[in-house]
């Protein structure tokens, strides 16, 4: 296991560990940070209008398309350690 990718496990460790919980902006930049990281470019339809929640996190990971996963974990990893503050 690469070092990016064992810093990146670690900072999903560390995201559940939060002093406080981040605001949904915040939270939908997590969450498309790791679908990158992990998955790379967004896959499958976008959500129907009425799937609110899921339509926000498809075009947050989808905003983020052309972002290598190396540079996806990275951010995450940044993310994340500067929310533990």
């Amino acid at each position: 296991m690469s070092d990016l990718q064992a810093r990146f496990d670690q900072a999903l460790a560390d995201s559940k560990l939060l002093p406080a919980k981040p605001d949904n902006s915040t939270l939908l930049q997590i969450y498309s940070l790791f679908k990158q990281g992990s998955v790379g470019d967004v896959q499958g339809d976008r959500p129907g209008m009425m799937d609110f929640v899921g339509r926000a996190k498809y075009d947050a990971w989808a905003s983020l398309k052309g972002k290598t996963q190396d540079a996806a974990k990275q951010a995450y990893i940044d993310l994340i350690e500067s929310l533990k503050k």
